[in-house]
C-alpha cells in the first residue's frame, strides 16, 4: 500500500477549502485529510459557531473515517488559506491531538504533516500521553 506524500495530502485537503459565512458562522476555512491503515482517504472541514460548539476539520475527517468503520490513522494534515491567499499547514490543536489518540491507541504513532517536507508523530506532539501511575 502506498501512503500519499505530504504534498499529495496537502493538495487533497486544500481542494476542500471553500470558506463561507452563514450569518455569523464561518464554515470550511480549515480542511483536513487523513489516510488510514487501509490506505483510504477521509476529509472534512471545520465548523465554527459563536457558542463554541463547532468542531475542527480533523474531527470532521475522523467522523467520516469512523462512519466507514475505520479507526487507525496513518497520516493526517490540516490546511488553511489566509486573507492574502497563502496556504498554511496547521498543526492539530490540543483537543484534536487528544481526540486522534482516543479514537485508537495506535494513533499515538500517526504521522502529523507539519509542512511540505516536515512531519512528526502524534507521540512527539502529545508528550506525557500515558495514563499516570499511582503515587503509592
Amino acid at each position: 500500500m502506498r501512503i500519499p506524500s505530504n504534498n499529495e495530502l496537502i493538495d487533497t485537503a486544500q481542494a476542500l477549502l471553500h470558506p463561507h459565512r452563514v450569518g455569523d458562522r464561518l464554515f470550511g476555512d480549515v480542511a483536513a485529510t487523513l489516510v488510514t491503515e487501509s490506505g483510504a482517504l477521509y476529509s472534512g472541514v471545520c465548523v465554527d459557531t459563536g457558542s463554541g460548539t463547532g468542531f475542527c476539520a480533523e474531527h470532521a475527517a475522523i467522523a467520516a473515517m469512523v462512519t466507514a468503520r475505520e479507526y487507525r490513522i496513518r497520516k493526517v494534515v490540516a490546511v488553511w488559506r489566509n486573507d492574502e491567499g497563502a496556504l498554511h499547514v496547521l498543526p492539530p490543536c490540543g483537543r484534536c491531538r487528544e481526540f486522534v489518540r482516543q479514537i485508537d491507541p495506535a494513533n499515538i504513532d500517526a504521522e502529523v504533516v507539519l509542512g511540505r517536507n516536515t512531519s512528526a508523530s502524534l507521540r512527539e506532539l502529545l508528550p506525557a500521553n500515558e495514563w499516570p501511575q499511582p503515587l503509592d
